[in-house]
Parts: C-alpha cells; sequence; structure tokens
C-alpha cells in the first residue's frame, strides 16, 4: 500500500522511493537484538542474512544490542523487537526498510501504545511491514533479515519483502514498491525508427541494449504499444553445450549445459554435480541452491576461508555462442564473524523443588580443559526458575571461563516459569572455538532439552553450524552484454494515429532488472484522421472543475475518449463531439487523454494530452508582459478566478482592476489603460 496520514505523506513515501533507485546508498542496516525476549526472536536468523551482504561487498549490516536506533541515523534499515521505541524524522535514507517485530504495528490509523509502522516512513523510510492482528512471534509472519540481502542483489522493495515474509495474510506492507537502490539497470535506444516517425504497413525496426556490465548480461526484451505488451522479440535461453568450469580448492569439475535448460536448472544441476560424492569429499565443500544462485560451505574445520581458494569460467563449449556465465562473489572462502550457540529448556516434573536438588553444568574446552558450574538448592520453597536463575548466573561468575576460550550463559527467560530456558554461546567467534562442550545434568525430576529436543550430551555450540561454515556465493546467468535487435512490426494490426512503443529489457538472472527504451511514432495506413483539443481545463486545472474536450475527424463513426481508469465517454455516427467530464471523474494527479475514433474498419489514435488536476488553493505561476498594449500573460488553473490588481505609483496601495477566469492554463489580460506607466498584480481570488 501506498499510504500516509495525508496526500502529501503519501507522495513523499515515493519520492523517498523513487529517489533511492541505483544510488547504492552506503549507509547500514542494523539488526537490533532488543531485551524484549518475546520480540527479539529473529534474532536467530541475523548472522545468516549478515554472512550473505558480507559477501556482496557492497552492503552495510551490523547486528546490535541496542533497544532503539535513535540518533544512530541516518540507516539504510533496521529490524527489532520491542512494544515502543522512538524513530525520529531523519532517520533513514531513501530506499531503506525499517520494521518492528510487534503486534498491531499495523494499526497505522489507530492508538494502540505500540510503534506504529507509518512512523518508519516519517522517518523517511521508502518500506516497512507490520501486523494488524495477533501474530505471535512467529518468524513466518514476519520479515526475516534476509530481506536486505535481497535488497543488495538489486530486487525491488516489494519483491524483497514478499520473499522475506511466509504468511502476510496478518500484515500490512507499506511504501514504494519499485524502490531498488541496489538495481543495476542496463541501457537501451532506439534506432529506428526515429522520433515520431511515419510509419506504415509492416517495417523493420531496430534498436540496441547494454549491460550495466559483464556480471548483469541481458537476457529477454518485450514489446510494449501503448503499454500494453504486445509480443516478446527475443529470450536467450542458456545454449545447448556451453560450459562451466569451478575449481574448488585446486580441484576442477564441469558442468555442460543440455537443451531447453534456465538459469533454475543450470543452477540446480550445478548444485548436484559439486555435491557428487568424489567432488565434494575432495573439496570438502557443500553446495545449497538457492534459485540463481549457489551457497557453498566449506566443510573443513581446520582450514580458514581465506585458505579455500575458488575459480569460475565459462566457455561456449560444443555451442558456437556464449550465453550461460558463471560468477562467484570471491577469488576465496570467508570466514564467519558469527558465535555459535546451543539452546536449553529445563522442566521440572515434581511440584517443587526439594532442598538438596541440584544443576550442573560441565564444559570441556577445545584444548581438552574441563570446567565445572554448579548449584544447588538450600532453601525450602526455592522456585524452580531461581534455581534456573542461579545456574545462569553461576556460569557466568565462574572465572574460568570468562576467557576466549570460554562460553557466557545469556538470553534467559522464565516467560514459563515452569519451562525456563538461556542459551549457551562461545567468547569467541568461529566454528572453532564453537566446539567447546558441554553437559548439563541435574537431578532425576529435571528434564532438559537442547533445541526442544532430548539429546544425548556431551553437545557442541553447534545449532547454528551453517553460519558458522566458511561460505561464498555462485551467481548464474544467461544472456549477452550487448543485444542488438531488429525485428518486422505490423503497423496494421494498430490503429493509424500516435504511439507509444516501448521496448524492455530483463537482466538475466532472476532479479531482472529492467531498462526500457521508449519512442513515440506515427503510423497511417488509411484516410482516416482526428484531432484532440481542450476546450477547458488542460494543466492545473481544479479537480472540481468540468473539463471540456473536442475531438474532429474527418469522417463519421464511434468516438471513444480514454483517461485514467479507461473508457470516459463515447459517441456514435458523429465526426465531431465536445466532451464534458467530471474533473472528479480522474481525480488529483497526472492523466494522459487520448481519443480513438472508429470509422467502417478503420480506427485512429490522437496523440496524448497530459493534464494535471489539483485541488491546491494557491499553485504558483509565472507571470510575464508584452507592451503595447499591456497584455499580462500567466499559467493559469482552469476554472479559478483571478483578480488583477494595478496602481500607477508603487508608494501607493493597488486597486482592484479586473477579475479573469481562464477556460484553460494560458491565461492573459490586456488592459485598455493608457496610462504612461502601471503596476500590475494578479492574485487568485478563492
Amino acid at each position: 500500500m501506498i499510504t500516509g496520514t495525508n496526500l502529501a505523506s503519501a507522495e513523499m513515501v515515493v519520492d523517498q522511493g523513487v529517489a533511492s533507485d541505483s544510488t547504492f546508498p552506503t549507509q547500514t542496516v542494523y539488526l537490533a537484538k532488543s531485551d524484549d525476549y518475546a520480540r527479539n526472536v529473529r534474532f536467530y536468523l541475523f548472522d545468516d542474512a549478515i554472512f550473505n551482504t558480507r559477501l556482496r561487498g557492497d552492503y552495510s549490516m551490523e547486528q546490535t544490542n541496542l533497544d532503539a536506533v535513535e540518533d544512530m541515523g541516518p540507516l539504510l534499515g533496521c529490524q527489532s523487537g520491542l512494544y515502543y521505541f522512538p524513530v525520529v524524522g531523519d532517520d533513514f535514507v531513501p530506499g531503506s526498510m525499517a520494521d518492528n517485530l510487534d503486534s498491531f504495528g499495523g494499526y497505522i490509523f489507530e492508538n494502540t501504545g505500540e510503534l506504529n509502522i507509518l512512523t518508519f516512513l516519517q522517518a523517511g523510510a521508502a518500506g516497512t511491514y507490520g501486523t494488524v492482528d495477533e501474530p505471535c512471534n512467529y518468524l513466518q509472519k514476519f520479515p526475516i533479515p534476509q530481506v536486505y540481502f535481497w535488497q543488495a542483489r538489486g530486487f525491488s522493495l516489494a519483491e524483497c519483502y514478499y520473499m522475506s515474509v511466509t504468511n502476510p495474510y496478518q500484515g500490512l506492507l507499506l511504501g514504494e514498491p519499485l524502490a531498488a537502490p541496489f538495481a543495476q539497470p542496463g541501457s537501451g535506444s532506439w534506432q529506428i525508427p526515429g522520433s515520431n516517425a511515419l510509419l506504415s504497413g509492416t517495417t523493420n525496426l531496430s534498436l540496441e541494449f547494454t549491460a550495466s556490465d559483464a556480471r548483469h548480461p541481458l537476457q529477454q526484451v518485450d514489446l510494449f504499444v501503448d503499454g500494453t505488451f504486445a509480443q516478446t522479440l527475443t529470450n536467450i535461453a542458456p545454449a545447448a553445450g556451453n560450459k562451466l568450469y569451478v575449481t574448488i580448492n585446486g580441484f576442477t569439475t564441469n558442468y555442460s549445459v543440455p537443451a531447453g535448460a534456465t538459469v533454475l536448472s543450470v543452477a540446480t544441476n550445478l548444485t548436484l554435480t559439486l555435491n557428487g560424492s568424489a567432488y565434494s569429499n575432495a573439496t570438502r565443500v557443500c553446495a545449497f541452491s538457492h534459485g540463481d544462485r549457489i551457497e557453498l560451505h566449506s566443510m573443513n574445520l581446520s582450514l580458514p576461508g581465506s585458505q579455500v581458494p575458488l575459480s569460475v569460467s565459462n566457455s561456449p563449449g560444443s555451442s558456437s555462442a556464449l550465453t550461460t556465465y558463471i560468477a562467484a562473489s570471491r577469488t576465496n572462502f570467508l570466514d564467519t564473524v558469527a558465535y555459535g550457540i546451543q539452546s536449553f529448556e529445563l522442566e521440572n516434573t515434581a511440584t517443587n523443588v526439594p532442598v538438596g536438588d541440584y544443576l550442573e553444568l560441565t564444559v570441556v574446552k577445545t584444548n581438552g580443559t574441563q570446567v565445572t558450574a554448579a548449584v544447588t538448592n538450600n532453601a525450602s520453597g526455592t522456585s524452580f526458575a531461581t534455581l534456573v536463575q542461579d545456574l545462569v548466573n553461576a556460569i557466568n561468575a565462574n572465572s574460568s571461563l570468562q576467557g576466549p576460550d570460554g562460553l557466557t550463559a545469556e538470553d534467559y527467560d522464565d516467560l514459563d516459569p515452569s519451562v525456563p530456558e538461556f542459551n549457551l554461546v562461545p567468547n569467541t567467534a568461529g566454528w572453532n572455538a564453537a566446539e567447546i562442550k558441554v553437559t548439563l545434568s541435574g537431578s532425576p525430576s529435571f528434564v532438559i532439552y537442547v533445541n526442544g529436543y532430548l539429546v544425548a550430551f556431551p553437545q557442541k555450540l553447534l545449532a547454528n553450524l551453517v553460519d558458522l561454515q566458511p561460505r561464498n556465493h555462485l551467481y548464474i546467468t544467461a544472456g549477452v552484454t550487448n543485444l542488438p535487435l531488429s525485428f518486422a512490426f505490423n503497423t496494421v494490426s494498430q490503429a493509424s494515429g500516435y504511439h507509444d512503443l516501448t521496448a524492455v529489457a530483463y537482466e538475466g538472472s532472476h532479479v531482472q532488472t529492467q531498462c526500457r527504451a521508449a519512442q513515440t511514432v506515427q503510423i497511417q495506413n488509411g484516410s482516416l484522421t482526428a484531432s484532440l483539443m481542450v476546450l477547458y481545463g488542460g494543466s492545473n486545472a481544479l479537480v472540481g472543475a468540468t473539463l471540456q474536450f473536442s475531438v474532429v475527424a474527418n469522417a463519421s463513426g464511434t468516438i471513444q475518449l480514454f483517461s485514467t481508469g479507461g473508457l470516459l465517454a463515447a459517441v456514435t455516427n458523429q465526426s465531431s463531439a465536445v466532451f464534458s467530464i467530471l474533473g472528479t471523474n480522474l481525480d488529483v494527479g497526472l492523466h494522459p487523454v487520448y481519443a480513438v475514433v472508429s470509422s467502417g474498419a478503420q480506427q485512429y489514435r490522437t496523440p496524448t494530452l497530459w493534464i494535471r488536476l489539483t485541488d491546491t488553493a494557491n499553485v504558483p505561476f509565472q507571470l510575464s508582459i508584452t507592451n503595447p498594449p499591456p497584455t499580462l500573460l500567466w499559467l493559469a488553473t482552469a476554472g479559478r478566478t483571478y483578480d488583477i490588481l494595478s496602481t500607477t505609483n508603487l508608494t501607493q496601495a493597488f486597486q482592484f482592476t479586473a477579475a479573469v477566469t481562464p477556460s484553460n492554463n494560458a491565461a492573459q489580460w490586456t488592459d485598455t489603460n493608457r496610462s504612461a506607466q502601471r503596476f500590475y498584480r494578479i492574485l487568485t481570488a478563492d
């Protein structure tokens, strides 16, 4: 939805999105792990998104423990989870996306006491999301942090959100849907025809598109006539016989593109090749397919990512043309900045905690050193949640666990006192540090779950192993970097008259960033012609005015008038017509107006006129004067009355001289007073 508390704020949202396109902002996205345990649950997904954006290399994203982002701006975005926090008017840059995980952020015109997502838009964000019904804290009902990785790839704001919210039916998506600050569009232009060229019969047209760079080839071009899809001019598939080469850790494999392949099938089948037992055993790398992207994870604990080299290349193979490409994010794997983690839930099956009951954590560090932290209940009436909290405190107070090779207990939660929980996190980032082993034990009435399951101990802190392994990305694309096109265009299938030809080229990845080349032409395949003229209205007409349009044809037939929303009015068996249209039928904004005349088997489409309707009381206008006699000229609002004031001496007051109500946007008034010197002012009378 594009909305706001008023029209001006909704227009501001659009402007913030438009201003961001292909600007590649360098500001940071902050993923905030608040101290609100019920609402900060997305933090488990932070590391995956941060890892992926670091591999992009042109996007800044960080995790923070701050509850709010106030005074941290300007930001490219934020995700948080807190009942309410302040957001100020300059917190976000154009193109940013921001949201908060709470229950009623989508109550945009009600006062719930929670953070209203309109606040993000008012602070500069181009998009936001919030729920309107109690969603619980299910991750599927809120945008996942991966939304920012998709933005870094060049997807539009709407595409990013649609991919990131699995179950959107309880929420509102607000913003400018086409905002794409990291899009890399190509460019294109028409060679034939020239602007306003006269076409007839079947004629050959030509144009040329150029990709933004070699990593963003152009694959498909569609032709639109007057905004309506006409045909696909080309769609360059991965060429059968093309070969893709991948070398990991010094081991090379290749994939030959079969007939009928797509970008998706190439990525999927290359992933299978990389995961073949012989090759993956040699490289110690596992591949995961995500559409046109292949995510690579190093499975070698003893080898840092910087020591895992990767190279790729393409060749035409048995094909005469190379249209399939593979690219890697880096020439070696990237090491993680994530910390290992393991979640523990503890349940007491007894009705109380007897004196003498205990909990004990035994830690075996990666160097083999063993450390124990334990608590025993020494007082009657102690709650189970209190005993678990005492264990958390004992773990964090143990000096032997406070060094780089130790661990920390955090995220203690007793929202359900019968099943308190906490996380164990190593004190050092990376896979090696997470190999630390823990055994949690206690009295017989205590049941201990690890990530929701009954498991055998010891356990390592590897619940997020995929975020700890060194990583790299491969991208599959199809198309060409320079795309000249020539095609036959049958003008007989179109009405005679004026038409807009628009060719749209799509990048050959799943981002499909668009670029376009537009040209206005005139078609004439018969004797029928017509003209369209504004009699009353035109640009800056009041929305409450009755607009008048005249259509004159050189033959009788059906005359139809079109604008925003489609057909406005029609007459039959006439060669001319005057249409009176209420401005309120179109509403405030910029509108195209054109007429189509049908006579027998012929049709003619007039040029398109653009008019802007306004409800603004005082539209600024420029005033000019010619002499003699003095004639005042100004850009007017049709239907509005203007008072003309004049004086012969600037030290004296201006006096009312005349009133003018123009019928279109070109207003004028001639003064018949032949005074030697006179000064003028023009004011709107309403």
